[in-house]
């Protein structure tokens, strides 16, 4: 998990993967952080645009997952720059997040409206620690 599939598979298979593979966690990541589940829906498009045209740049110095989250959180913060995002409400009910596995406890989702109430660098922190598994150096 994690790593691009075999050279044998074409270019449309390993896209096609990709997106199968991280659709949720970038669309998870990107609504908590930009609060607004249809601006997500297409900043996580963007995200896969941006790597099937990177493809071939992309080294292998880093996991795939982590690549995509770096892309996703960029445009994230491109978004939030922009004049738009200041004339939006950006308010997001928990219902509108990208379901888990299993249903979140009552605990959990008070946890998760607080954590999106953080400002975007604590968030950005927040999500890659606790809800990716990332470690603080790799987070630095």
């Amino acid at each position: 998990m994690g790593e691009i599939p075999t050279p044998n598979h074409n270019q449309t298979d390993l896209f096609d993967h990709i997106v199968q593979e991280y659709e949720k966690d970038l669309l998870r990541i990107c609504c908590l952080y930009i609060r607004d589940w249809h601006i997500a829906e297409d900043i996580v498009q963007d995200v896969f645009l941006k790597a099937y045209k990177s493809m071939d740049s992309f080294r292998g110095e880093s996991n795939l997952k982590t690549w995509l989250i770096k892309i996703a959180l960029n445009c994230c913060r491109d978004y939030r720059k922009s004049t738009w995002y200041r004339y939006i409400d950006h308010r997001v009910s928990i219902d509108q997040l990208p379901l888990s596995a299993k249903a979140p406890s009552d605990e959990h989702l008070a946890l998760t409206l607080a954590i999106m109430k953080l400002n975007p660098k604590h968030l950005e922190v927040v999500l890659l620690y606790f809800y990716e598994g990332y470690t603080l150096k790799d987070i630095a």
